[in-house]
């Protein structure tokens, strides 16, 4: 493993303390816990205050996501593992501004189970808490049980559409349901080509063969849906969106947004190969296309892959999506 390493056993405290350095405009650490990120101006008086948090290794997730009508606070786990429940309630405690704190996180196991945990005690000290989970990933789990779903870079819509309606002087509750919302509307689907390594380890946690990729790999190199043989991009991109377009169940004449994510390693160049293909895909069967990211949202450590992200959008989505916003990983300007 070759790597910019101190020692691996540290890189989230390494990491953490460059990322504070270099946007210092937007955020600082919590005094409360190494592990808590905020926003600089949080808690923020008269609006409800906003926290996330997750397993570091899938930057710009969650602290690129920090900023000016966006996350209040970030509570940081280790690589691939849940943030302590102290640091959700101590990411909480940072943020309050007597309006009560939603926290949107992604669905899984560890995570929820601390949430839940910083949740009891925060009630114990008169500080309301509400959660959403993002549940975008249609391979995690039958549409039947959509519930049981992981969230991925359909994470990113979830935090921007909760932010615009804090920031908009939303009430929890009112914050909550957009949240929401924007979760029932977005499906996302991964492939991954090569495996992460985790510095702490030094090799793969998994392995892809030479010519094969994993078909709805989950972020953590959770096994897919299939492992089938590699395909030429446009193949690869036809088979993503049929399978969001078909869960989502996208009709003629819906409106969308569109994020395609690399997963570390793919390059840019290849990520806009396969926008191409998606864009040509969903034109074709009469959905339009409002916002489109591609880049590096959510990652994976170095996972040679992409996940496709689709939200299909209402009148109410759109206005929240292009509420104006500043963090490390997104801006979005005033129209």
């Amino acid at each position: 493993m070759q790597r910019f390493v101190n020692d691996p056993d540290y890189i989230v405290d390494d990491m953490v303390k460059g990322f504070v350095k270099a946007h210092e405009d937007l955020i600082v650490k919590s005094d409360k816990n190494d592990r808590v990120v905020k926003y600089k101006n949080a808690p923020v008086e008269g609006k409800v205050g906003l926290v996330t948090g997750g397993g570091s290794g899938h930057e710009p997730a969650f602290l690129g996501y920090l900023g000016e009508n966006m996350m209040d606070a970030v509570a940081v786990g280790e690589v691939f593992s849940s943030p302590s429940a102290q640091a959700f309630y101590d990411a909480f405690m940072e943020v309050d501004a007597g309006k009560g704190v939603a926290c949107l996180f992604g669905n899984y196991a560890g995570d929820n189970m601390n949430v839940k945990m910083a949740i009891r005690k925060a009630k114990k000290k008169g500080v309301e808490v509400k959660m959403v989970t993002a549940t975008d990933d249609i391979s995690s789990s039958p549409k039947e049980t959509k519930e049981k779903r992981h969230g991925i870079a359909g994470g990113v819509f979830m935090w921007k559409i909760g932010g615009a309606r804090a920031a908009l002087g939303g009430s929890l509750d009112e914050v909550i349901q957009s949240a929401q919302k924007a979760v029932d509307a977005t499906r996302s689907i991964c492939v991954g080509l090569e495996p992460c390594t985790i510095p702490a380890v030094g090799h793969s946690n998994f392995n892809i063969e030479d010519g094969k990729m994993e078909f709805g790999i989950g972020h953590h190199g959770e096994p897919g849906m299939q492992v089938q043989k590699l395909k030429p991009a446009k193949e690869i991109a036809a088979e993503m969106t049929k399978a969001v377009y078909e869960d989502l169940g996208l009709q003629d004449g819906d409106e969308t947004a569109v994020i395609v994510s690399g997963l570390g390693a793919a390059p840019l160049m290849e990520l806009y190969v396969l926008y191409d293909e998606v864009e040509r895909y969903l034109k074709e069967k009469g959905i339009r296309i409002y916002q489109t990211l591609v880049g590096n949202y959510v990652t994976s450590l170095d996972m040679n892959g992409a996940a496709l992200t689709v939200m299909r959008l209402d009148e109410e989505l759109k206005e929240l999506l292009d509420y104006e916003a500043r963090c490390p990983g997104l801006t979005i300007k005033a129209k």
